[in-house]
């Protein structure tokens, strides 16, 4: 369920404001190419040529680090392309079968709340994973998605989507990362997010045949109600 308190403000785009333009890119895109778009596009935005993106994508194997990184989380530095972000958190995976949404916002027209908008990315995941029949939760002092598996004896606390942001000048970029049918054997090169006592999982691995298409539509259409106004 959507937190009321975490929903950005709706009633302060200006008159003349643009929707939020939907990208989606249908095969991976690299991720200097990605962090290289998302810079041009935040400038245009705060300079007022462009309007607020939502980026959907996939990056190919790759891991990225943090600005709270920790080199020791780092497992198997030569495994697959290590990249050094500024966006918060630590190491993290991304490759096919995740939905990357890069999420680019003018928060001076959304309220100036950077944890207001880190809560409401997480209410748009769990909103959306509710769609699909689970139930996402968050935990105090873990940014991200979890979900709770098994039952007495045997619980446990899997993540399946990860949230990282950086915001210049009140525009936001970078975003989250969701599961949904990605390899997830490759998480063992990292310690996800620095968290090394709970494991990671997928709408896949919950049993959940979905495509990255109805992801997507998803993502949209729960979009305003957790995010604010897409014009």
């Amino acid at each position: 369920m959507v937190n009321p308190h975490h929903i950005l403000s709706k009633n302060c785009h200006g008159a003349n404001a643009h929707p939020v333009e939907w990208r989606v890119s249908d095969t991976p895109v690299g991720y200097p190419q990605a962090v290289a778009e998302m810079e041009r596009r935040v400038a245009a935005i705060r300079a007022g040529d462009a309007p607020e993106c939502v980026w959907l994508l996939e990056h190919p194997p790759l891991y990225t680090a943090g600005t709270s990184a920790r080199p020791d989380d780092l497992l198997s530095p030569d495994r697959f392309p290590v990249y050094s972000t500024g966006r918060g958190g630590q190491y993290t995976y991304h490759g096919p079968g995740q939905r990357i949404a890069y999420v680019m916002l003018d928060l001076t027209h959304r309220g100036k709340d950077i944890g207001a908008y880190v809560h409401a990315l997480e209410d748009w995941v769990m909103a959306t994973l509710s769609v699909f029949g689970v139930k996402g939760e968050t935990r105090k002092g873990r940014v991200g998605v979890w979900v709770t598996r098994g039952g007495c004896g045997t619980r446990r606390e899997d993540k399946i989507a990860a949230i990282g942001v950086r915001v210049r000048r009140w525009v936001t970029y970078h975003g989250i990362s969701l599961n949904v049918n990605p390899e997830l054997e490759h998480y063992s090169g990292i310690v996800p997010c620095g968290v090394n006592n709970h494991g990671v999982t997928s709408l896949t691995g919950l049993g959940k045949s979905v495509t990255m298409d109805e992801v997507d539509a998803v993502l949209r259409a729960r979009f305003e109600a957790c995010l604010g106004p897409v014009g």
